[in-house]
């Protein structure tokens, strides 16, 4: 064994779009990471996703962020895994990008979810790594369905949705922090549907994630 690569082949996996690199977490990818949330990544007084994380105090969010993506290694089987993607723009951890899946054998389906931090928001950057996990997704992983939901008031994630050709597929209601309910619009995109870009996906490590991935 030479590299940690060698270790856990997943590690070699990236993604380059124009102006993005999407790589799985590594540990020294945290610090990084952590900056980047605690910088802001949501108004305060709106929470858009399903559990109230960011509003941990500094030290307890650093390590129980640390704890969430630790674990997600642990949990990579065939057919059943979250992939916790960074988002490097010029080199600089600017978000995190997952693409999860379970039974995909049986389901051909994934579902995402993601976030950017403030000062990268209003450029672009969230539909970019959004297209090139589905690229992945699509052209690497046999996936025929890819899901998706965000708050019904989070009109710049719905936005990016409707722009890649997702369609709406119902609604469900979650409460974050008590008291404050949040409608979140569940969202369908079937492959035939996808909104492909007008670039191509380079993909590095495809054949050894395919192996981590997906039943043989």
């Amino acid at each position: 064994m030479e590299t940690l690569d060698d270790v856990w082949p997943l590690f070699a996996l990236r993604l380059r779009s124009p102006r993005l690199e999407l790589r799985l977490m590594r540990d020294d990818d945290l610090p990084a990471a952590i900056e980047a949330v605690l910088a802001g990544i949501h108004p305060p007084e709106r929470m858009p996703f399903d559990a109230p994380w960011t509003d941990a105090e500094p030290e307890q969010l650093t390590r129980d962020f640390a704890k969430y993506h630790w674990h997600l290694r642990t949990t990579v089987q065939p057919g059943t895994w979250t992939l916790d993607f960074v988002v490097l723009h010029e080199g600089r951890v600017i978000g995190m990008q997952d693409l999860r899946a379970e039974n995909l054998a049986r389901t051909k389906t994934v579902s995402s979810g993601s976030w950017l931090t403030r000062s990268a928001q209003g450029q672009g950057f969230g539909k970019e790594m959004r297209t090139a996990i589905l690229l992945f997704a699509f052209e690497h992983l046999d996936v025929e369905v890819a899901e998706s939901s965000a708050a019904t008031w989070n009109e710049a994630s719905l936005g990016v949705s409707r722009r890649l050709g997702y369609r709406e597929d119902g609604q469900t209601v979650v409460e974050p922090r008590p008291g404050e309910p949040n409608t979140m619009q569940k969202l369908r995109l079937d492959r035939e549907h996808f909104a492909r870009p007008d670039w191509a996906l380079e993909v590095h490590g495809a054949a050894a994630a395919r192996a981590e991935l997906l039943k043989p």
